[in-house]
């Protein structure tokens, strides 16, 4: 697969004049010249090929919004080679905004007292984009999102989540290569969030659209995102596929039986009993090579088991796990 985005080293200082406490150390900041540097990206090296869906994760502050913004152009690195489209994103920054779209979650580019379709043929103008192509975009995007009901209402007049689809088309009139996405189901109900993943979803997939997504919402990354880079304080920490992080980190499945009446104690080689609560005993399947077939062969007849429930941990509990051993991993 050919690389579109490519990243080797880079990174990103920013400085900061010294804070000092107290009147007279406000003073003093006034007049002073001292700084302190603040490493937003330490140090990334990673490669996105073209129709890839990636999620790129990290707490508060660890980098993700200025990686972005490196790979849109609108900041330079202070070290290492970034490179869009085979590009390099600051130095061209108007030919390639042609073949990128960007969505930030926080951030309108909507004009807020027009008509939606008003910003959205100011688009068509800014990207000179042809006139029957435009057409045809914007009749496919309103479908896909539902857009009909609200195209000629003024921007201040909608739903959070009816300006978020708004965004999103807008950043897909001029049929970008890679869309950028910046926290895009921030704030949006879970009717809209579900709308905004499914579009997603199959833009990526039927348009080949290559996505880069940032998000704190982690069922977005389940749903859109098969491959992660997980990042903080500014250093790479993982990247690659959802299932080897899982593999990675052990699968710890859930194992719960009820029995008709309380068997007495269950010691199983396959599983790790980990409560017991009489008839209900609940397990952990450690060994992502055991199945639920294997435990109840060996479990075996005449206990009057009566139900078996198996839980797979959800993403976030595998994300969580993660950031609390901080492993290092690194692509296979």
């Amino acid at each position: 697969m050919q690389s579109i985005i490519k990243a080797e080293g880079v990174t990103k200082r920013f400085r900061q004049p010294k804070r000092y406490s107290g009147l007279a150390g406000s003073i003093k900041g006034l007049l002073s010249r001292e700084f302190t540097e603040v490493r937003a990206v330490e140090d990334i090296s990673f490669a996105i090929g073209a129709g890839e869906a990636v999620g790129y994760l990290g707490p508060n502050g660890a980098g993700k919004s200025t990686m972005i913004k490196m790979m849109t152009g609108i900041l330079v690195p202070t070290n290492g080679s970034l490179a869009v489209l085979g590009r390099t994103p600051h130095a061209e920054r108007m030919t390639n905004a042609r073949e990128i779209g960007v969505v930030f979650g926080q951030r309108s580019q909507l004009w807020w007292d027009l008509p939606v379709r008003d910003s959205f043929d100011l688009h068509r103008r800014i990207y000179d984009i042809p006139e029957r192509r435009y057409r045809d975009n914007l009749e496919h995007l309103c479908a896909m999102l539902g857009m009909d009901a609200y195209l000629d209402r003024p921007v201040r007049q909608l739903s959070l989540g009816q300006r978020m689809r708004a965004e999103i088309a807008m950043a897909l009139l001029h049929d970008p290569k890679i869309l950028f996405l910046d926290e895009p189901t921030i704030g949006l109900d879970v009717v809209a969030k579900d709308a905004v993943r499914k579009f997603l979803s199959e833009v990526n997939r039927e348009r080949g659209v290559t996505i880069i997504l940032t998000t704190h919402d982690l069922q977005d990354i389940e749903e859109i995102c098969p491959r992660l880079i997980m990042v903080d304080d500014g250093k790479l920490l993982f990247d690659g596929e959802l299932k080897r992080l899982r593999s990675a980190l052990g699968a710890r499945r859930r194992l719960t039986l009820d029995f008709a009446t309380d068997p007495g104690p269950i010691t199983l080689s396959t599983a790790r009993l980990v409560s017991d609560d009489g008839a209900s005993k609940h397990f952990l399947i450690e060994n992502e090579e055991t199945s639920l077939v294997d435990v109840l062969t060996e479990l075996g007849n005449g206990h009057g088991l009566k139900d078996v429930a198996l839980d797979e941990p959800d993403i976030e509990e595998v994300i969580r796990t993660f950031y609390q051993q901080r492993p290092v991993l690194v692509p296979q």
